[in-house]
């Protein structure tokens, strides 16, 4: 059988990384992910809905933050393969997941406590650590882990 190798694709998968660790951030509490989280969503917290994820290495350092996604003003579509797929490829070893409520109402919905549980499962299933899901409002927010909910 003879295989035409021009009509199969190329993968390929990559992140560089051009900070010396010793130069990263490291997030020593919880106060550490607000202040990040807070200038993320400058532009967008009472106009519409956005999600970002922290990565993170084994000594929580920050490997990068990602914009997963921006929607409309009373929800944001968060695709949890997308996550986990910049998580591998960044090798990373921990993640801290955030979106905005523009209501100002930090409480989470029944989409964000199934969006949190399908998160913490495929975690566990790459051994990734799911440090916390953060409802951001303009003046509050809610921390799963501060719940007890992860």
């Amino acid at each position: 059988m003879k295989i035409d190798y021009f009509k199969i694709p190329e993968i390929k998968v990559s992140y560089k990384d051009t900070v010396k660790t010793s130069e990263r951030f490291q997030i020593k509490c919880s106060e550490d992910v607000i202040k990040i989280f807070k200038v993320a969503f400058e532009e967008c917290m009472q106009h519409h809905e956005e999600s970002y994820v922290i990565y993170l290495n084994r000594s929580n350092k920050v490997l990068g933050i990602s914009n997963i996604s921006k929607c409309g003003v009373a929800s944001t579509i968060v695709d949890v393969k997308i996550i986990m797929q910049t998580a591998l490829k960044v090798h990373a070893s921990g993640i801290i997941l955030s979106h905005n409520h523009p209501s100002s109402n930090s409480r989470p919905s029944m989409q964000d406590m199934t969006l949190t549980e399908n998160i913490k499962s495929a975690c566990k299933l790459l051994d990734i650590t799911f440090l916390d899901h953060i409802i951001m409002t303009d003046e509050d927010y809610y921390s799963f882990a501060s719940e007890g909910r992860l």
